[in-house]
Parts: C-alpha cells; sequence; structure tokens
C-alpha cells in the first residue's frame, strides 16, 4: 500500500497536459527502410502513470525483429524540458530528450554511434497519429527509420 506521501504526489503534472490527445490504446501499421515491402503491424498504448505525474508508453510490433519497449515521459519544471528513458526487451535503455507542442511530440538522442530523432503527430480528429523517424549512423548523414500510424481503437 503507497504511503500517504506517495498518494499525494500522485496528481496530474501540468506540464504534461499537451500530451492529453496520445493518451489511449492505438493499432499501428508502418514500414521500415531495411525490410522494403514489409508492412509492419503493432499496438501501442499511451497513459498517464501515477495519476498524471508522466506519461507511460508500452509498444511492440508483431514481427520478432523488432524489440518491445517501454517508455516513460517526465518534465524538469526549473528548467522547462522533457525526457524520455526507454528501455526494451534486448535490455537497451536509452535516454532522449523531447519537445512537446500542440499535436506533435518529438524526441531525439544524440550519439555519435547511433543519433535518433522521432516525430508524432495526431489528426486534428484525434484518432490518428502519423510519425516520422530517423537514424544517424557514426556522425553520417540522416536517413530514414521506422515509421508508423497510429490508429485509436474504439
Amino acid at each position: 500500500m503507497p504511503s500517504t506521501i506517495a498518494r499525494q504526489a500522485s496528481i496530474p503534472n501540468p506540464r504534461l497536459a499537451a500530451l492529453e490527445p496520445f493518451i489511449g490504446t492505438w493499432i499501428t501499421g508502418g514500414h521500415h527502410p531495411m525490410m522494403p515491402g514489409t508492412v509492419l503491424h503493432g499496438r501501442t498504448t499511451i497513459e498517464w502513470l501515477d495519476g498524471g505525474a508522466f506519461l507511460y508508453m508500452r509498444s511492440e510490433i508483431y514481427d520478432p525483429r523488432f524489440p518491445a519497449g517501454i517508455a516513460i515521459i517526465g518534465s524538469d519544471d526549473e528548467a522547462g524540458t522533457f525526457t524520455m528513458l526507454y528501455f526494451d526487451q534486448r535490455e537497451v535503455s536509452r535516454r532522449y530528450e523531447v519537445t512537446i507542442d500542440a499535436g506533435v511530440i518529438r524526441w531525439e538522442r544524440a550519439s555519435p554511434k547511433l543519433a535518433q530523432r522521432f516525430v508524432l503527430t495526431i489528426s486534428a480528429d484525434g484518432d490518428r497519429i502519423h510519425s516520422v523517424g530517423e537514424m544517424s549512423r557514426d556522425g553520417g548523414a540522416w536517413e530514414p527509420d521506422l515509421g508508423l500510424t497510429y490508429t485509436r481503437m474504439k
């Protein structure tokens, strides 16, 4: 049973309010440039953690070549920044810098070995998310990475 202090801290984080339209369960479909002609299918759940203190995302693609993963997004109110911590079944863990605008989430990581950036844009009706991923290996040019379309489950 959580202590009184823990329950009192399980409240909505107002800095994450712009993420509300992304909350839900989504069916995903998309592609990866290393697998031309293959349509990837999966599922992603985005929900509030601890009453809205953080955003929690679980995702999987129904193809064993892609890892299932989890991520948590939170904020630093003093710095005015957002961070995502990611972990997947390969035991890969990464930290991404996140920006949040109306209807758009961006996350990126600048690593000399493998830099990545990903942009999710929600549709005006809130029932679809279009995402574009890019990567840069060993400081090289940016190239396409995983791209997904999310359709809200009703």
